[in-house]
């Protein structure tokens, strides 16, 4: 790979993680505004480090996005190391590699996050928020495999 064809693969990694991340968050902010389950992941994410609600969101906003791209860059370099291209195929992958991501994190979310969490709300993280998460990674995984595809990089 050249310099140019190194930015370009970063770019789109980028591009597709935002999109990919922007896509979970709107998930997460339905499955709560439904009333299914607490899922304001932003805001528990931002409060772990802030230890209040003041300001979570702007710091949740930023470390999620933050780890969207990192983990659309890793999604978008394991099919490029094992010649994922299509836009079928990277979209399945993505689809079944946001399953597999959701799983772990429901899993640390659930055992060892909640339990230490500062506020007493984001405590209480039982099957439906593990649930919400899994969906949510399983979105975010396929909207990066469709914009990796979209781009063509990996063609």
């Amino acid at each position: 790979m050249n310099v140019s064809e190194i930015i370009q693969f970063l770019l789109f990694s980028a591009v597709a993680g935002v999109i990919g991340t922007g896509g979970m968050t709107f998930i997460m902010y339905l499955v709560n505004k439904m009333g299914i389950t607490n899922a304001r992941m932003v805001i528990a994410i931002g409060s772990l480090l802030t230890k209040t609600r003041e300001n979570a969101i702007r710091v949740g906003l930023i470390m999620h996005f933050t780890a969207g791209v990192i983990f659309a860059i890793l999604y978008t370099l394991f099919f490029s190391l094992y010649g994922i291209s299509g836009i079928i195929q990277l979209v399945g992958f993505g689809f079944g590699f946001g399953f597999i991501h959701g799983f772990i994190m429901s899993f640390i979310l659930v055992i060892a996050v909640a339990e230490h969490h500062p506020l007493e709300e984001f405590r209480d993280a039982g099957f439906p928020v593990a649930i919400a998460h899994v969906v949510g990674h399983m979105v975010y995984g396929t909207l990066v495999g469709l914009v990796i595809g979209l781009s063509g990089i990996l063609n």
